[in-house]
């Protein structure tokens, strides 16, 4: 059996796969870089989908490339960091983050949810600490996020017993996406110092906890939104 990973060459998803590959699972990578991510792949000798989850049919596209593979894992580790006032917005802004983190999850959850529901399978979907902490300039991301964990506890709901469905909401983590804001030193010294644990976040911090939600360790943990946030959302 295999565990897609959506977002593959993201800071969070190339350490996931590489944790899961480690440990002795099979993935199927998707991501929309093609270069990174046939050099993942090739690393990780598995097999993978180049695609944007933003096209149509982007689903069909990786449910054909898996054939007849057994499912029982799934890791949508797509994400955005939009910032800006709201008087500033568009509605074309709103469209575009639910698309791509919130109708994008749906439409490759729904594509492979009799695969899933088989082999007992386990969603991971991520979030952000924006939605629970309020920040400002945050209304496109934390909404669409809040999204997220919406369709988390509707679909553990829906899903229960057969497949285990639960959301880690990160904190500012180092990747591509957040590089615009940790490039000033000082700025993300200033982030940092705002965590309990006075650190930004690496990928590994969240992947580590994707393994266990996507392994038979966790097995009696469903509909929960777990904080990846250096201590941000609760004692900050």
């Amino acid at each position: 059996m295999k565990k897609l990973i959506l977002g593959a060459t993201g800071s969070i998803g190339s350490s996931l796969a590489r944790k899961l590959v480690k440990d002795g699972s099979e993935v199927h990578l998707a991501g929309r870089d093609e270069p990174s991510l046939s050099s993942l792949a090739s690393e990780l000798n598995c097999t993978f989908t180049t695609c944007d989850v933003l096209e149509e049919n982007f689903s069909e596209k990786i449910k054909n490339d898996l054939g007849d593979t057994a499912l029982n894992g799934l890791a949508y580790c797509v994400g955005s960091i939009d910032l800006k006032p709201l008087k500033l917005t568009k509605k074309s802004d709103f469209m575009q983050s639910f698309n791509l983190n919130l109708i994008s999850a749906v439409e490759i959850i729904r594509a492979n949810y009799e695969n899933l529901k088989i082999n007992k399978g386990s969603i991971v979907l991520f979030s952000t600490v924006a939605v629970r902490k309020g920040f400002t300039n945050h209304s496109i991301v934390s909404s669409a996020k809040g999204a997220v964990e919406g369709l988390t506890l509707a679909l553990a709901a829906e899903y229960a017993p057969n497949i285990r469905v639960n959301c880690i909401a990160p904190s500012l983590t180092k990747s591509k996406i957040s590089e615009f804001l940790l490039k000033n030193e000082k700025i993300a010294d200033g982030i940092a110092k705002m965590h309990p644990l006075k650190r930004i976040g690496e990928g590994s911090d969240s992947s580590s906890l994707a393994k266990f939600l996507l392994s038979n360790e966790s097995t009696w943990i469903t509909g929960q939104i777990l904080g990846v946030d250096g201590g941000r959302s609760s004692i900050a």
